[in-house]
Order: structure tokens, then sequence, then C-alpha cells
């Protein structure tokens, strides 16, 4: 379905990360900044390695190789000049800028030591913190969540708006799995509570990283029982059934507006409208 089902193109190198190692990297690295907010330096649309990098600076962060090269992210206050989403970026660059974002944004929080509270600090060239008080070592968090294309007994694809999103702006249901409960039951749960529909079925499609800031999307696939609905009016204030005509014609006169073409989203959506 999306490029996310293929092998990475980013070799994450879970060994050589010893100095002398980094310094024959560093060497023909390619280093982009990255703000707290996860914008990436750019220019025309494309990621802005720094030209003259310097020297490695303790909170670079490696990503990882591709084709032999390696990548860093330089965690920054604020981008200077033109800066993009990693959603928006050359799909060539999306393996590396996706770790990119999460990793830089987890950095930037600072997180303290989940066992004693006291500070931490970046380690392995950034692929964990060490707390600086227990020397407790601490790996990024994964937050996963579960994102479904709901159709009806008829075949129409329900979309649906939340209420901070833009008017006309639509998409398929999503929401954050809870503790002690599986993807499929997040799945159920979270389409009765947001648009009051039941499943007959659901089917795992696929996957997407969402480093905004450390989700992993999970990529569903259900039919409804029927092809009522009721939304909540809290998160979710409007939402309706289209057939495929009727989504078309209604993208195309502006009456609607879908998610971004690299989103999963976009990917469940397109996967519905044109059908195997």
């Amino acid at each position: 379905m999306t490029r996310w089902e293929d092998p990475s193109a980013l070799n994450r190198m879970p060994t050589g990360r010893a100095d002398d190692a980094l310094a024959a990297l560093w060497h023909k690295a390619i280093v982009v900044e990255v703000d707290a907010d996860g914008a990436i330096a750019s220019t025309s649309g494309r990621p802005r390695p720094l030209a003259s990098p310097g020297e490695r600076q303790p909170s670079d962060i490696l990503l990882g190789t591709v084709d032999g090269v390696a990548w860093f992210a330089r965690t920054v206050d604020t981008v200077a000049g033109e800066a993009m989403s990693w959603r928006d970026t050359d799909p060539d660059a999306l393996d590396p800028l996706a770790a990119g974002v999460a990793l830089a944004r987890w950095h930037g929080g600072q997180p303290p030591c989940e066992v004693c509270g006291s500070a931490t600090r970046p380690d392995l060239a950034g692929a964990r913190r060490i707390c600086l008080g227990c020397g407790q070592l601490q790996f990024p968090r994964i937050d996963p969540c579960v994102i479904v294309a709901i159709t009806d007994p008829d075949d129409r694809l329900l979309l649906a708006r939340q209420a901070q999103w833009a008017p006309k702006r639509v998409s398929v249901i999503a929401g954050f799995i809870e503790a002690g409960e599986s993807a499929e039951q997040a799945v159920h749960r979270e389409t009765f509570e947001e648009v009051g529909v039941r499943l007959s079925s659901l089917t795992y499609v696929s996957s997407q990283p969402w480093p905004m800031p450390r989700s992993l999307m999970l990529g569903f696939e259900a039919r409804s029982v029927n092809g009522e609905m009721t939304v909540d009016g809290d998160e979710i204030v409007e939402g309706a059934y289209y057939t495929r005509s009727d989504l078309v014609a209604a993208v195309g006169s502006g009456e609607v507006i879908l998610p971004a073409g690299a989103s999963i989203a976009r990917a469940l959506i397109q996967r519905w409208l044109s059908p195997r």
C-alpha cells in the first residue's frame, strides 16, 4: 500500500558508534537541522543539509546510513530560513528524517530519569539517554495508535472531522491504544466512542511511523454493522458516509479536503477509492 511496507533504506547501525567510527562517518556525513517542533531545514521543498557542519557536536544524533552515507540530525531551537515537515520531503529521505524528527523531539524534551528523577544526557550518539544520577539507560518511547478506514454494508466510506481541524478537512477514524488493550480492541472502542459505530469485522493493513512526537500508526480496514453513525460532538463534530463517486465529486468541488498524500490516512482512503 505504501513505501513503509518495504525494507527501510536506513541502516540504523546498532554497532560502530565508537568515537573513531563516528569520526570516519562524519567525514562525508549529511547533517540536517531539526527544531523542537519537528521542522526540518529545507530549500525548495527538499531537506537542506549543512554545507559546512564543522566539528560534530555532542547533541548531534546519528540516524544511520543510507547507501553508505551517514545521516545526522542537529537539534536547534528554531530552524533558520525555510523549513518543512518530514511528511512533505523527498521520498528518498523519509526514512532518516522520520527517525531524525522523532529523536530530535525526544532529546529536546530532556526527559528526566524514570528511576530516580535526575537529569539525563544523550548517549550512544543519540540512540539513548543516560541518567547523570544513577546511570540508568533510557530509550525513546513509542506510542501506538490505530487508524481505520470504515465502510458500511453498502461499501460507503466513513469520513469525519475533528473539532480542532479547519472546516472541510476530513479523514478516517484514529486514536491511541490504551493500557491493557490490544490494537483491535482499540479500533472497536475508538469507533464506538467517536462516531457510535459498531464493527462486524476488521483487518490489519499496514503501519507508518508518525514522529509527531512519537507515534506508530497501525492501519486497519473495518466493516460497520450498518450505515448509521452518531458523532460524539466533542472530539468529532461531523461525519458522513461517501460513495466513491460522491467523494471524488466532493474533493473536486472543494467541499472536502483529504489528508496529505504521505499519510497512512490518505493511503487507506486511496486503497478504498481504487480497489484491486
